[in-house]
This record gives C-alpha cells, sequence and structure tokens, in this order.
C-alpha cells in the first residue's frame, strides 16, 4: 500500500483551476486518503460555488447530516474537510444547501468508484499505487504515427458481450473476466483495439454508458477500479489498444449527478436555449466556465494517465459545434456573430486536443463528427479542431443505404460507393459500422442485405471486403463479425450460439480472413489519407455493378487489387486492367465454400496479358462469381 501523503487545496490550486488551466485537479478534488498531524484519514473536496452549506455524509457517520461541516476554503467556492480515521471502502455523498433552502443530496463529481445502481452514493477508494505491467507497450505507443498504423478496432460493450448463464444476477462478466475471454478472442482475430462503451458510471443500462454520472469512476457494473486496471494492462501486454467511448456533449439530470449541483447552474449554462437538449432531456455543459472545461479536460488526461487509455472516441461532436443542433427556432441563441457555430465547444475541443496530444504523443483523440465541419482533424496553426481521427458518417451512411438495395437498382446508385474517395483526404478517417447501425429497427448488417439468407450473407462478405479495402481505419461493432442476425440489445449477451451454423461460422472465418490481409499487408493502413495509397482501376462500371481498385504501399511492392461483384450476375470471362506486366497472385476469394460461399474455383495466379483495358495496356481476365469478392497480390 502507498504511504499517505497529506492533501490538501492551496490557494495556487484554486487560482489555476478558475483559470481552467489544472490538469491535475482530480487530485485534489473529490475524496482521498491523507494524513494530518500524524493521523490517517481522507481528506474531501467539493466545487460548489453557490452553497450555503456543504457537508459529508456517509457510513463512517450513520450518514448524520450535520456532523462533519466542510469549510469554504476561498471565494471561488470550494470545501475542505480532513475526516481523520477513516479509509477505503466507505459510502459518501455531499449535503449541499442551495441558496434557496433545499437540501441536496450529490455523488461526488470527482469519486473514482460508485455504488451499484439504483444505490448511487461514492466509494471511498485508492487508486495511487497500482501496478503496471506494460512499460513495453506504453513506450512505443508514444513513438508511433498512428496514421500510419493499422487500426481494426472491435467496438465492445462489455454487458452484452458475453454473460454467464444460469446466474440470478445479471450474469455480468467483470472486467478481468472480460479481459482474459477478450484477449484470447481479439488475438485469434487480429483486432488491434477495442473501443469500450460505457465505461464511466451511469445510472441506467439503456442508456449505453452515454448519460454519465460519475465521470471520474469505471463503473462498478464489471468491478472496482482495480479490476478495470487489470484489465487495461492485460490487454496492453497482449498488445491490444484500449479506446475508451467519452462524453462531454451532454449529461442528465438525475438528482445524484451534476445537473443543478449546488442548486444552480455549476456544470451546465444557466440559460436553457444554450444548456439543455430538448430531444434527449439532457444537459449540455458550459464550455465557456473555466471550471467546467478544467473538469473535462482534466477528466480525459485522468483516464490517460491514471488508467493508460490508449484513446478517447469523443461523442457527438456535431451536437456540440452546433448551437441549433437538434433544436428548433426559439430553443437556442446564436453566438456573437450572428452564427450557429459554438465558439465556446470550439475553443475547448483546441485546448483538449492541444494537451492531450501534445503530453502523450500516440494517444489518439477521435471524433465522431456527423456533419461537414472543415478540418476536425485539421492542425490547430490551420484553424483545425486538432483531433487525430474522424469517424465518416458520410461513408457508412452511403455504405449502408447502397447495400440494402436490391441489386436491379444499385445501378442507379452506383456512385454511393465511390463517392467518399473524392473527399477522403479532406480528413483522417476511420470508417465505422458501430452500434448505432444495428439498433432501433435499423436491422442488423446481414439483415440488411437484399436478397434470400446465403445472398444475405454473401453480399455482407463483399461490403465488408469493400469496407477492408478503401482507405481509412476500420471499426466493427460486436457481432457484426460473425452475421448476428437480431439487432443488438445490450440486455442479453450476442448471439454466439449462431456459430453453429454454416453461414455464420462462414462469415467469421471470412472476418478474419480480411483482418489477418489488413494486417499482412501494409498497403492496405499506412497510406490511409491520400491518393498515394489508392488508385481506381473501376470506378464506373455501373451497368454491371461492379468495383475493383488497387491499394498501394510506400515501396510498390505487395500491393492489392480488390475487386467486387454487387450483382447476383456470375460474370463470366471477366476482364480488369492492371498496371503492369505481371503475375497476379489470388490471396482472397468471398466465393470459398470455407466462407460459406458456393466454392466457385478462380485460379491462384493469372499473368497479365497485353490487353488493354480500364485505361490500362494491360489486363487479366477470370469468371467472377455472383455477390464475390477477390483480392490479388501483385
Amino acid at each position: 500500500m502507498a504511504r499517505r501523503e497529506q492533501v490538501f487545496i492551496s490557494e495556487a490550486d484554486q487560482y489555476v483551476f478558475a483559470q481552467g488551466s489544472h490538469y491535475d485537479i482530480y487530485k485534489k478534488l473529490g475524496a482521498h486518503l491523507s494524513v494530518e498531524d500524524g493521523v490517517e484519514g481522507v481528506y474531501f473536496a467539493v466545487w460548489a460555488p453557490n452553497a450555503q452549506e456543504v457537508h459529508v455524509v456517509g457510513t463512517f457517520n450513520g450518514w448524520n447530516e450535520y456532523s462533519h461541516q466542510m469549510t469554504k476554503l476561498g471565494p471561488m467556492g470550494i470545501y475542505g474537510l480532513f475526516v481523520p480515521g477513516i479509509g477505503t471502502g466507505e459510502l459518501y455523498k455531499f449535503l449541499i444547501k442551495a441558496a434557496d433552502g433545499r437540501n441536496l443530496y450529490k455523488a461526488d463529481p470527482f469519486a473514482n468508484y460508485a455504488e451499484l445502481r439504483p444505490n448511487t452514493a461514492s466509494i471511498i477508494t485508492d487508486i495511487s499505487d497500482m501496478v503496471w505491467h506494460d512499460e513495453k507497450w506504453m513506450s512505443e505507443r508514444s513513438a508511433k504515427d498512428m496514421n500510419k498504423e493499422p487500426m481494426a478496432i472491435y467496438e465492445c460493450h462489455i454487458g452484452s458481450w458475453m454473460r454467464h448463464p444460469g446466474r440470478e444476477d445479471e450474469g455480468f462478466y467483470n472486467y478481468r473476466e472480460f479481459a482474459d475471454s477478450f484477449v484470447r478472442y481479439a488475438k485469434k482475430m487480429k483486432y488491434t483495439h477495442v473501443e469500450l462503451m460505457g465505461i464511466a458510471e451511469h445510472p441506467f443500462d439503456g442508456s449505453w454508458g452515454y448519460q454519465v454520472t460519475g465521470y471520474y469512476a469505471p463503473t462498478s457494473r464489471y468491478g472496482t477500479p482495480q479490476d478495470f486496471q487489470y484489465m487495461v494492462d492485460t490487454f496492453h501486454k497482449h498488445n491490444i489498444g484500449v479506446i475508451l467511448d467519452w462524453v462531454p456533449a451532454h449529461f442528465p439530470k438525475d438528482a445524484h449527478g451534476l445537473a443543478e449541483f449546488d442548486g444552480s447552474a455549476v456544470f451546465e449554462h444557466p440559460d436553457s436555449r444554450l444548456g439543455e437538449h430538448p430531444d434527449w432531456g439532457t444537459k449540455i455543459f458550459n464550455y465557456g466556465k473555466h471550471e467546467v472545461s478544467n473538469f473535462l479536460i482534466a477528466n480525459a488526461l485522468f483516464w490517460i494517465k491514471e488508467f493508460h487509455i490508449d484513446g478517447l472516441r469523443v461523442d457527438a461532436v456535431a451536437s456540440m459545434l452546433y448551437l441549433d443542433y437538434g433544436k428548433q427556432d426559439g430553443q437556442w441563441v446564436a453566438n456573437k456573430y450572428g452564427g450557429h457555430e459554438n465558439l465556446e465547444a470550439i475553443e475547448f475541443f483546441k485546448h483538449l486536443n492541444s494537451i492531450v496530444r501534445g503530453a502523450f504523443p500516440g494517444v489518439v483523440m477521435i471524433a465522431e463528427e456527423s456533419t461537414a465541419w472543415p478540418k476536425v482533424t485539421g492542425d490547430l496553426d490551420e484553424g483545425g479542431l486538432y483531433f487525430s481521427f474522424k469517424w465518416n458518417m458520410g461513408w457508412m451512411h452511403d455504405f449502408c443505404e447502397y447495400m440494402k438495395l436490391d441489386p436491379y437498382f444499385r445501378r442507379d446508385n452506383h456512385y454511393a460507393m465511390t463517392f467518399a474517395m473524392s473527399y477522403n483526404d479532406s480528413e483522417n478517417y476511420i470508417l465505422p459500422l458501430s452500434h448505432d447501425e444495428v439498433v432501433h429497427l435499423k436491422c442488423s448488417m446481414v439483415e440488411k442485405m437484399p436478397g434470400y439468407k446465403k445472398d444475405k450473407y454473401a453480399n455482407l462478405r463483399t461490403g465488408y471486403t469493400y469496407m477492408f479495402g478503401h482507405e481509412g481505419k476500420k471499426l466493427l461493432f460486436m457481432g457484426q463479425e460473425f452475421g448476428q442476425e437480431r439487432e443488438w440489445c445490450e440486455e442479453r449477451e450476442l448471439d454466439w450460439f449462431l456459430l453453429q451454423e454454416d453461414l455464420n461460422r462462414g462469415m467469421h472465418t471470412y472476418v478474419e480472413a480480411l483482418l489477418n490481409l489488413y494486417r499482412k499487408y501494409p498497403c492496405m493502413y499506412e497510406i490511409d489519407n491520400s491518393w498515394e495509397g489508392f488508385e481506381w482501376i473501376k470506378a464506373d462500371d455501373k451497368d454491371q455493378s461492379t468495383y475493383a481498385f488497387i491499394r498501394k504501399s510506400k515501396t510498390d511492392k505487395k500491393q492489392l487489387l480488390f475487386i467486387m461483384n454487387m450483382t447476383p450476375i456470375y460474370r463470366k470471362d471477366y476482364r480488369v486492367g492492371v498496371p503492369d506486366k505481371k503475375s497476379y497472385r489470388l490471396v482472397l476469394n468471398s466465393d470459398d465454400v470455407q466462407f460459406g460461399g458456393d466454392g466457385n474455383k478462380i485460379k491462384e495466379t493469372i499473368v497479365s496479358e497485353p490487353i488493354e483495358c480500364d485505361y490500362k495496356d494491360y489486363s487479366i481476365h477470370f469468371d467472377l462469381p455472383p455477390f464475390s469478392s477477390v483480392v490479388f497480390q501483385f
């Protein structure tokens, strides 16, 4: 156990917090083991600027409302109190007497641990003595340019990935069980990263973790902060990166949470037109308030520094950037220039990303931004927001809409699959097929596909081939890799029993083959944001609904030729242009029997002929099966 040191909040701490740049404020505010005059105990501190009084209540004092009144430390409204003789495991809340006389029982905004819902008290814990074994991973991470590295992300909700059958409780895997099981799975499949939904503490399972009440606490649904640390450490020891969904866009109105924290608008904007999302029923952070932006930026740094997180996927960025997001006339207020851009949120993002990326090279900041906001991943000196990556929501929408079409109508929508490359070099993109695409009656990925059941799986295999070949990092939501047929539901585990079926087992094997291909060939990931890494061969063959392109490496060696047939038509003696007089070796055929295909054979090696095709002097030809993809190396 770490030796206790005295915790206290100085005038300098208060000043720097008020300036918005106390990046270790979480080590001061909250509940921390401390020692005063040789006596061990816990130091409590909370920011409640408009409170009349603040008290600490908990198991240590029998929840006595007035036995432990806190002292106001200065004019900015931080209250502190040292309580001797207590330690970890005690439950507590802050009792705040508001200016209007109301008594509010609030969970600690900086707590590192909380009761399992539906209970809402904070729990005293100590995360200062966690022992890590990931030095090699952390050292190598800081030296990497992730734009040039493979990123195959598995988006995962721990509570519904797998569950223990037959238990009276929900049967959740805890962090340790999940770590040990998922490591084996990810290593076999060749995923590079896991992106975890719903880690920060939240009261309602159905929010999936996107309505947070405890920004500094890993949810107790799956164990303790120490269990969470074990999970991250285990992933790193097996070379798996960890990305967390992070939600600075809004927070819920639950009575124990941040809303009206001291009876007034502390964390949210006091004007409801700026401080509430009418559609979501949630509060919006006041990004122009230095202490609030400090709370959030320190929180991002907390996960990265204290739990070695490798990246944050920032949820609902568009809702932060636009003052009128999801609002009608009269529900929002224009900025000082009369526009709808949230100037304070823009500055918040620039501050956040400059601090995180400057202090932690190799950590990625990912924007879920659904509009055409310019330069989301652009440099600060060019007016950009300086995110590492942006989810390509436009690609995702076009891809899903095209793949849902009956093949007869695909010819009239051919451009949907080529459009994303016309703007691909404007940002550093991740191609996401996320949880949002398989809920709320949108159907699972395989059920989006047209045709009979076998056609659906063939369509999806070819769609995934297109995705993995296209420029941009990759993200699949759990279950998509084996053709989950039901929509995702957080209340049950994935339908792993489907792996007993040939088509699902074949899909699973095929995604594993794609991931192996992705990791094996640098041309698939080292140039992901420019035309230097991609060349169309067939971009306009709408009459046959076929596509062909080349992924290029920096060395012009081990390049890959992708060819996709998006129709049920067997393309006999199909010809495609190629760049050189070479041998083209087949490395993947989605119609192979092991993947659930019909087993139509394609020659293992095809030598190009001096026959002009697709504006190339050379070409190859072969029989292209229905709804199939083939990949050649040259």
